[in-house]
Order: structure tokens, then C-alpha cells, then sequence
């Protein structure tokens, strides 16, 4: 399936599927990489390397610049699928882009597409918004 390109990039990573909106100010630690938010459904969870099935994020304007800062440690995920343009994770890829080269796409799917996505293992994203399942051993959580 072919998405919308919020960010231009390619990825192939194993998946994780976020029940809920993240805030990247306050819930995501940027120097482990994991979700620090104690009322996030995956608190704890880890997003380094990982295709990030999202809805967007919610709250703070400070999201660009934790995204950003992960991305820069490399403990940011490796891409991100939502189903609703984000102002916030955008500007976050854009900037880890302009000042580290460093790349994380983000694709924007239809509702029917985004539900979809969340059941796969793996998921690799190339420039033009093609989006399509990884089914293999690495590609598990």
C-alpha cells in the first residue's frame, strides 16, 4: 500500500503499534529510547529501531526537538506510520535531518491502512510512501 510522504526516507525495522497518542515531551526518554509516560499503555516500552504505528502525538510543542534528540542518539525509531498529519513529528524529522543526517520517514495511511499496518511484525517504508509487511525472524519485537 502507498501512503502519503509526511517525511521522506526508507526503513525496515520490526514494528510496534501504540494504543494510544505519545507525548515525546515529558513521555518519551530520548536517551533510552523508551516510553517514560506512566499512564501510556506501552510505558516502558521500547521504540530504538523500530517502525513506530502511531496516531500522533499529543501535547507539547517541545516533540520536534526530544524526536530530534533521539533520532541524533540513534535511539529514535527508525520510522513512523500515522493516520493523521502530525505538525509535531514532522518538524522533529525534518530537524534530526537538517542538523545529524539522520533519516526517519514518516508516512501518513488512511484509517483502513493504518488498522491494517498495526498486525504486522515488520515493516519496511521506502521514499515514495510505499508501505508493506516484514515477516521474518528479525523482525519480532
Amino acid at each position: 500500500m502507498r501512503g502519503r510522504v509526511l517525511h521522506a526516507g526508507a526503513a525496515s525495522a520490526p514494528a510496534a503499534r501504540l494504543d494510544a497518542p505519545l507525548s515525546f515531551w515529558g513521555g518519551f526518554d530520548p536517551v533510552t529510547g523508551r516510553i517514560i509516560d506512566q499512564a501510556h499503555p506501552q510505558v516502558g516500552e521500547s521504540l530504538t529501531g523500530r517502525v513506530v504505528v502511531v496516531g500522533g502525538s499529543r501535547g507539547s510543542s517541545g516533540t520536534p526537538g526530544v524526536l530530534a534528540e533521539s533520532l541524533r542518539r540513534a535511539t529514535g525509531p527508525a520510522g513512523l506510520i500515522v493516520n493523521k498529519a502530525d505538525v509535531n513529528l514532522t518538524a522533529g524529522a525534518l530537524v534530526a535531518e537538517a542538523l545529524y543526517e539522520c533519516v526517519c520517514p514518516i508516512v501518513l495511511l488512511d484509517d483502513a491502512s493504518f488498522a491494517d499496518v498495526g498486525s504486522w511484525p515488520g515493516i519496511a517504508i521506502t521514499n515514495d510512501g510505499t508501505v508493506s509487511p516484514i515477516v521474518s525472524e528479525t523482525a519480532s519485537p
